[in-house]
């Protein structure tokens, strides 16, 4: 072989290897900012219909991305909502679907399970869970232990169900790391003090050239209610309203941070909520439900997104859910979602970016993470098979209860609630569920996929 044909096959070598060097370090440079807000009603900001309150900074976040008017969280209360999103399953695959947990409880997101932040730490990523954790108190479940590098917050709520548990300590303590900051917390301080503790951790990472993945759970607007002396008084919406014209401010403080850092262009906001508050409240505002149901507005919650080659300016109506944001946010990160994982969650980012308008097929193979819906198990019994194909049902969102019980299942248009009788309801026409429809066929056939849902959860003896 002559050293000329040498030489350039080494050349081919060198450029491949630059090439997919460049092509990582590109990725890496993808941060993720995630704001998770603690009881926000699905009509409770100025972009989704509320007008007792401002909310400029986050209304600006939606006008600069994409807003879901259809994003469900992944249960209608705190801890299967959080275990959910940071799995990317339903809880109820691992023992987290039912109600909260409490400073005594022995359960929590499971060892074997893996969380986005484990998932990118082997990437490279910093990750900071700043806020309230509640899927785990057992030394092998909290944060450092499931991929944080930094945790600062409560692990508990501040309501009396849970302070009882610390009142011979002193009240619930705000920790940073495995150090006491204060006892007890104020919940006055929190919105800010949060806030305060991301923004320092955004600076660490960039001076030091990391990616990072910063969680940030906010207290707010869960009882009790608070807002800071500043913001007292300042909305027409007493003071829920302002605690949310705070949680607007200090948004607005993360995106300048951003600004400022020059890191906006390559970052990965998702604003949304754990659960709902409660029903609207106009005439504009049909939907109808509170926290812990699983009617619209105890489920349906605001979710928003921008940056990093998302869309502007969109506002989308496809089902998606929280459990879409796991294997979503790891294809911005350019990390790819281990073969044996079972998903719940689809990557939307064919979608955000502008590629479909449509959640895509996972066939398609549109994205780094567009099969992982496809490791769910198929094989529909033959009543079953010929009502509902694949798609539809790796589509369909099953929504659980506070106790964790199969509640209702939602496939396009279409809610069918299971108890105490089917009940049909056609969404794009009755958002308020008022009106059942009769549809024997459409019913029969959401029916099969609920029955197919409990198959797949509780599959039985192997």
């Amino acid at each position: 072989m002559s050293s000329r044909r040498i030489t350039l096959g080494w050349l081919g070598v060198l450029v491949f290897i630059v090439s997919r060097s460049f092509s990582s370090a590109s990725a890496a440079e993808t941060n993720l900012l995630f704001l998770f807000i603690d009881d926000l009603g699905y009509y409770d900001l100025g972009c989704y219909g509320a007008t007792e309150v401002r909310t400029p900074r986050i209304d600006g976040l939606a006008a600069e991305g994409v807003r879901f008017t259809d994003y469900y969280a992944a249960a209608p209360i705190c801890s299967p909502s959080r275990a959910g999103l940071l799995t990317g399953r339903y809880p109820r695959r691992f023992g987290m679907e039912a109600w909260v947990q409490r400073a005594d409880s022995k359960r929590g997101i499971p060892p074997g399970e893996l969380t986005l932040a484990e998932l990118l730490k082997p990437a490279g990523y910093a990750a900071a869970c700043i806020g309230k954790w509640h899927v785990g108190f057992a030394p092998e479940m909290l944060p450092h232990a499931r991929g944080f590098d930094h945790y600062f917050g409560l692990l508990h709520n501040l309501d009396p169900v849970e302070t009882v548990y610390f009142d011979k300590e002193g009240g619930v303590p705000l920790m940073r790391n495995e150090t006491v900051v204060k006892r007890p917390a104020d919940p006055t301080e929190l919105t800010r003090l949060y806030t305060d503790e991301a923004i320092a951790f955004i600076e660490q990472q960039q001076k030091a050239g990391k990616p990072f993945f910063v969680y940030l759970p906010h207290a707010m607007l869960h009882e009790p209610v608070a807002a800071s002396e500043e913001f007292l008084g300042k909305s027409k919406w007493g003071l829920y309203g302002d605690a949310i014209e705070e949680l607007d401010y200090h948004t607005g403080r993360l995106l300048d941070t951003l600004d400022r850092l020059g890191l906006a262009g390559n970052t990965i906001v998702v604003f949304a909520s754990d659960n709902g508050r409660g029903p609207g409240r106009s005439p504009s505002q049909p939907m109808r439900g509170n926290k812990l149901t699983t009617w619209e507005c105890g489920i349906r919650v605001p979710c928003i997104v921008r940056g990093a080659g998302v869309r502007r300016g969109h506002v989308s109506n496809e089902l998606v859910h929280a459990m879409d944001w796991f294997p979503t946010l790891s294809t911005f990160a350019d990390v790819k979602v281990p073969d044996d994982r079972i998903l719940d969650g689809r990557d939307l980012t064919p979608m955000l970016t502008g590629k479909t308008d449509s959640i895509p097929d996972p066939k398609d193979n549109l994205s780094l993470n567009a099969s992982v819906s496809l490791g769910r198990p198929w094989d529909p019994p033959g009543e079953w098979a010929p009502l509902v194909t694949r798609s539809e049902y790796l589509n369909a969102f099953f929504y659980h209860g506070a106790e964790g019980q199969l509640a209702a299942v939602r496939s396009g248009k279409w809610k069918l609630t299971l108890n105490p009788t089917p009940q049909l309801f056609d969404l794009e026409t009755d958002p308020g569920e008022a009106s059942p429809v009769r549809d024997a066929g459409l019913v029969r056939k959401l029916r099969g996929m609920a029955v197919m849902f409990q198959e797949e959860m509780n599959p039985g003896p192997r």
